[in-house]
């Protein structure tokens, strides 16, 4: 039976009496079959107890799946209200063919009819408002107006919904196409809030309307409101208004992704005609009225615009230029792009500003003002869905706040909170979800309330906390029992994502018909992309859990994100780049941590982070409260989630710096690739700007701007400060306190007292020192005890140390061995601790008196590198370094487990006896880690105290000591005039905690005013210098050398170097495949092979592009030379690394044989391979390039932009 299309008219459904919003939104604004969405809300209104006033339709299970697009036609709206009763029409899409062959209808006489014909015939309408095809059959039912517990305001507002307007009939698109057409026959003055309101079938948001007011009196606009409260569509309500004007827009974003979602959302609502994408790689109709871009493409563009003479012709006829996401203001790598766009912007552009909220859009909106024009400021604070915040421990799901919401709930004070071994069920309706979990898994502790006078030690609040610490699995059950789902879950490590999907394996989130539902969707996406899926993800997928971060395939991402946004996904667990803009709501976020590992370190979240991700939360128009769990964690708990949440938003803080193509292109004049040329004689080109003009253009840059308003206050407050703690160190030196003593006691008194001070302070060195011998002697009882465990079993041990914040730590752990037996020095690499190479032991030949570094895996699933001082004890107890037959011995297997393990070591306290290190565990440690004791549970009889006699002797001459110490304290205090003398010595120590304070103090002013200082400046004149002597600018001239002139039109981190990159000629002798090769070692960095993964590999390049790259290399080594002669800091890529693997993707391997046993993710690889494309693809657009490299860059070009890297594909 043959499938034909037919229009949408003759499909429609009307379904009525939906109330429940949750019910809504799972199938809202989304393509289902019909029986899905028809059983959907059988179920949802019979398990709600409403009535179901078209329950005549009876949908078999044999019908087969029909896409529909679904469009409510009245009841609730996008802004959240509420009605009685709700229309909704469920229709195919034109562009589909349908066939429902199957579905059976009860009309209300009781007789079936059956609808089996291959098309669909044209309805007859009838009064009762239902239609009928030309065979009788009922396709559409009618409202009866009996509905049982309804009263007449529901009757009467079922009547009006059934009679809805002919504006909500229509689509957004329709009623923009109307608007265009009426301005275009009536003038542009019909153009007004109220026109571009009318494009919208919900009421617009106080801060929305006062944005598009200021924006038609022709204001630029800058609005800071919360995330996902709307801010696209003071964008787009632009769009309309410069569309219908016959005018020009450009929308520019961070990211790519957000350009490629934005255009599919801008072309739905204009048209394919009216709107381009532009990324650098990707060209779709560019000279459209609306051109969606990333930031930097709009950069360069205003850099090929700002060397023209001729201003008659305005920056590519562009009207008005919105920047999304503009608080990337404050990013390190990519902040300047955004203040070089204000800087450079025409001033008759009308710019659109959209920021997340910041402490200090006033000073963002008067930045843009003063240096391009009126500007207006709109802010919100309120979102359209409040938020309510949470916290999760092991056994229950806690309010974070009280209920004024001004400070922490005091359920949650570490004071109230103690370890038990009962178990409890935290909510009442866990039952009905057993099913869904294993019951082994539901292990709890019980929180009680204890005093608050209850004195608890730094080591009881960390044993409290790591009790109170939930298992994913808790934390989800609470989150369903209070149908808190669909949620994102923010992991900050790609590794912790995927073990969270895999721990959840046995965990089923789907009911029957959303599980088919995936699994037709993912049959679909096979089909499609059949090398994007992901295989290890599948399982978790038909469960309803997925993971989402950069190792994952963008198109795999993007189907994640369609899967989520129709409620087929409920929980994703992400890495905080999801908050980025992405439009992915859900019902709840979940933070696993205030803390992240970096380059330097774990460091706490930013409260502007937290607020991003927190954004996530709440669906508009479909959640009445977003909701947002923060987690236990051993180290953070709910103080700390409360003083982050109260610290107050951070500032916007301008991250302006010079970079070559800036240079180039602001200080550019004569081309002397064109100076010959007469044709070129009519276009008219600037003599280049002075370096005064030039220094004015960069020193209008946002820091400067605040700078120039705070510099000479804190200057003169850094001043009266420094005048403070001059004055005061001067009465807090030894003669300052011997006059002062001689002032207020008796000579006889204050000789006696001087005295015995002399003697105590000899005593204390004493001390000191018979601290130390003793110390050293411990160690070496301990290294001689270690050296004894180095084979057989691996005894339990105690660390102890401080930490930064002088918290006492102690950690249970089993001991591996000697450091020196795990990592050869020769393979120790310095990135693998925090950047540096501590000095690791090696006792090999270095005498016994040295400390040795040793190996731990500790209950926390932590690894800890530490040295003898940090061991407390040594217990006799261990792991048996012997299993059944076949299997590996548990310190060979540990072994390979921490050198496989590519965490970042975190120091965590050093001394002069050696540091202690630690980086997290892995899943497979997890295990092992679950067998060390906790301390409690080890007894002083398994001790190990084989203490030596130098030791005890040591320990004996100190305690002597000590009591010296302590017999001459009390006899400093027994004199005449210790009083007096303790008094002066209290103002003493006073004035120098004060003297602290103003130095802490002064050290915050000192680092503020090196942010505001006049920036960029200075860094623009030394890279002048070394463009000068590289020979691509003569700065004095500004005449413009072939090499300044490839570099000015290049997109990339360092213009300059991949100019001369791409000018060399060792390029002409390469196939495409092998130059795509070497370009891909210029784009490489932060891509890294997982050495987690067993068996991997990756494709070697071939030995001509080897030698390439060493040819490179040795011009690296010079123009670094030249950089550092001028004190410029830019990278200059370039790795081999991974070479192989773009060389074969070039030459045409498959993704699937390409990814075969790879050590690198998936997502990492695409990333490399887009960066790769994106340059070949400049390539070809650049001045004095030799033809024949720019045409293997096209060709290179084309043959690797395929699926499913594609960067349009889907």
């Amino acid at each position: 039976m043959t499938s034909n299309p037919c229009p949408r008219a003759s499909m429609a459904f009307e379904i009525v009496a939906i109330k429940e919003k949750s019910n809504w939104s799972k199938f809202k604004d989304n393509s289902f079959s019909l029986f899905n969405v028809i059983d959907s809300i059988l179920d949802a209104t019979h398990a709600k107890g409403d009535l179901f006033r078209s329950s005549r339709v009876l949908p078999l299970a044999s019908v087969p799946p029909c896409n529909l697009q679904i469009e409510e036609i009245g009841g609730q709206d996008d802004s959240g209200s509420s009605c009685t009763s709700s229309f909704y029409k469920f229709f195919p899409p034109v562009h589909e063919a349908s066939n429902l062959t199957d579905l059976k209808l009860l009309p209300s006489d009781g007789l079936e009819d059956t609808l089996a014909q291959d098309t669909f015939k044209e309805p007859i309408q009838h009064d009762s408002g239902s239609q009928t095809f030309g065979d009788g059959v009922l396709v559409a039912m009618d409202v009866s107006e009996d509905e049982e517990g309804g009263g007449e305001e529901e009757e009467e507002a079922g009547k009006d919904s059934a009679r809805p307007t002919s504006r909500y009939e229509e689509h957004k698109w329709q009623r923009v196409e109307r608007l265009i057409a009426e301005v275009r026959e009536f003038g542009e003055e019909i153009v007004d809030f109220n026109e571009l309101a009318g494009v919208y079938d919900f009421p617009i948001d106080k801060f929305q309307r006062l944005a598009i007011q200021a924006f038609l009196r022709g204001s630029s606009v800058v609005v800071s409101a919360p995330t996902s409260s709307g801010k696209t569509l003071i964008a787009e309500a632009a769009a309309v208004a410069t569309v219908a004007k016959r005018r020009r827009l450009f929308y520019t974003t961070p990211l790519k992704a957000l350009s490629n979602q934005k255009y599919r959302e801008f072309r739905t609502t204009f048209g394919e005609h009216n709107v381009g994408l532009l990324t650098g790689d990707s060209v779709i109709n560019k000279d459209a009225q609306i051109l969606i871009m990333t930031t930097e493409i709009l950069r360069n563009m205003m850099y090929q615009s700002i060397g023209m003479v001729s201003s008659g012709s305005k920056l590519f006829h562009v009207d008005v230029v919105v920047l999304d996401e503009v608080h990337y203001l404050s990013d390190i790598s990519r902040g300047t792009v955004w203040e070089e766009i204000v800087i450079y912007c025409p001033k008759e552009v009308q710019l659109i500003c959209l920021s997340a909220t910041v402490a200090n859009p006033d000073e963002l909106a008067g930045w843009i003002e003063q240096i391009h024009g009126k500007t207006e400021l709109v802010t919100s604070t309120k979102r359209p869905v409040p938020l309510e915040w949470h916290f999760s421990l092991k056994n229950s799901l806690w309010p974070l706040l009280d209920e004024k919401g001004t400070k922490i709930n005091r359920k949650l004070s570490t004071a109230y909170l103690q370890p038990s071994t009962s178990k409890i069920d935290s909510y009442t309706d866990d039952r009905t979800r057993k099913n869904k979990f294993n019951r082994n898994e539901q292990r709890s502790t019980k929180i009680v309330g204890i005093s608050k006078k209850t004195h608890l030690s730094k080591n009881d609040v960390t044993i409290i906390r790591r009790s109170q610490v939930p298992q994913i699995k808790d934390t989800l059950r609470h989150l369903m029992a209070k149908d808190m789902l669909p949620a994102i879950w923010f992991i900050f490590s790609r590794r912790g994502c995927d073990a969270a999907v895999q721990y959840l394996e046995d965990c089923m989130l789907l009911d029957e018909c959303e599980t088919s539902e995936v699994e037709l969707e993912l049959c679909r996406f096979r089909k499609q992309y059949p090398d994007a899926i992901r295989e290890v993800a599948v399982k978790g997928l038909l469960q309803g859990v997925s993971a989402h971060h950069a190792g994952c395939l963008p198109l795999w991402k993007s189907f994640v994100e369609e899967l989520f946004q129709r409620g087929l996904v409920k929980v994703v667990f992400a890495t905080e780049t999801l908050a980025a803009g992405i439009n992915m709501p859900a019902r709840t976020a979940v933070i696993s941590s205030l803390s992240k590992r970096g380059e330097s370190g774990r460091t706490l979240l930013s409260s502007n982070e937290l607020l991003q991700m927190a954004g996530r939360a709440g669906r508009r128009g479909i959640d009445e409260v977003g909701h947002v769990v923060l987690i236990q964690t051993p180290y953070e708990g709910a103080e700390e989630s409360c003083e982050l949440l109260f610290a107050g938003l951070e500032p916007l803080v301008s991250q302006f710096t010079a970079s070559y193509g800036m240079v180039l292109n602001l200080l550019a004049g004569t081309k002397i690739t064109r100076a010959t040329r007469k044709a070129d004689k009519s276009k008219a080109y600037s003599a280049g700007r002075t370096l005064e003009e030039a220094r004015k253009l960069v020193e209008q840059s946002f820091g400067n701007y605040v700078g120039s308003n705070v510099m000479l206050t804190a200057k003169e407050e850094l001043g009266k400060i420094r005048n403070e703690v001059h004055l005061l160190s001067q009465q807090v030196t030894d003669d300052a306190l011997h006059r002062k003593c001689q002032e207020q006691l008796l000579e006889a008194e204050y000789t006696e007292i001087s005295s015995i001070q002399e003697e105590l302070r000899a005593e204390k060195r004493l001390r000191t020192e018979l601290r130390q011998q003793m110390e050293l002697q411990r160690m070496a009882a301990w290294k001689s005890l270690l050296d004894e465990f180095e084979t057989g079993q691996l005894p339990f041990i105690c660390l102890q140390y401080k930490d930064s914040e002088s918290v006492q730590r102690i950690v249970s752990a089993v001991y591996m061995g000697m450091l020196s037996s795990f990592y050869a020095p020769q393979d120790y690499r310095d990135s693998d601790i925090k950047g540096s190479k501590p000095n690791f032991g090696y006792m090999e030949g270095e005498g016994s008196s040295k400390p040795a570094y040793y190996v731990a895996l500790g209950s926390d699933n932590s690894w800890y590198i530490f040295t003898e001082k940090w061991i407390k004890m040594i217990y006799k107890s261990g792991l048996p370094n012997s299993l059944t037959d076949g299997v590996a011995l548990p310190r060979e297997n540990l072994r390979q487990l921490l050198v496989k393990n590519e965490s970042r070591w975190e120091k965590l306290v050093e001394s002069e006896f050696g540091s202690v290190w630690s980086t997290e565990g892995s899943l497979e440690t997890w295990s092992w880690s679950l067998n060390v004791p906790v301390l409690g549970s080890l007894s002083e009889d398994d001790e190990v105290k084989n203490w030596s006699q130098e030791y005890q002797f040591a320990v004996e001459c100190y305690r002597k000591q000590r009591t010296r110490v302590a017999r001459l304290k009390k006899e400093l205090t027994n004199t005449k005039g210790f009083k007096e003398f303790k008094k002066v010595v209290d103002m003493v120590n006073y004035t120098k905690e004060k003297i602290e304070r103003l130095e802490a103090r002064s050290h915050r002013l000192t680092k503020r005013i090196v942010q505001i200082e006049p920036s960029g400046w200075k860094e623009f004149l030394q890279i002048g210098k070394v463009i000068q002597e590289s020979g691509a600018l003569d700065v004095n001239t500004h005449v413009m050398y072939p090499l300044g002139e490839t570099a000015s039109a290049i997109r990339g981190e360092n213009e300059l170097w991949l100019a001369m990159v791409l000018r060399n000629k060792v390029f002409l002798d390469l196939k495409p495949a092998q130059f795509a090769a070497v370009i891909g070692s210029l784009v490489s960095e932060g891509i890294k092979i997982r050495p987690w993964k067993a068996n991997s590999y990756i494709y070697e390049p071939s030995s001509t592009v080897n030698n390439v790259v060493k040819i490179l290399e040795e011009q690296r080594s010079s123009f670094l030379q030249i950089q550092d002669k001028y004190g410029v800091k830019i990278a200059c890529g370039l790795d081999s690394q991974f070479s192989g693997m773009v060389e074969a993707w070039a030459s045409g391997l498959t993704w699937r044989e390409l990814m075969m046993d790879c050590a690198m993710d998936d997502g990492d690889l695409a990333r490399l391979l887009r960066r790769t494309i994106d340059l070949l693809a400049q390539i070809p657009k650049l001045p004095d390039i030799d033809p024949e490299v720019q045409n293997n860059a096209l060709v290179a070009a084309n043959v690797m932009d395929r699926a499913p890297i594609s960067e349009l594909a889907g």
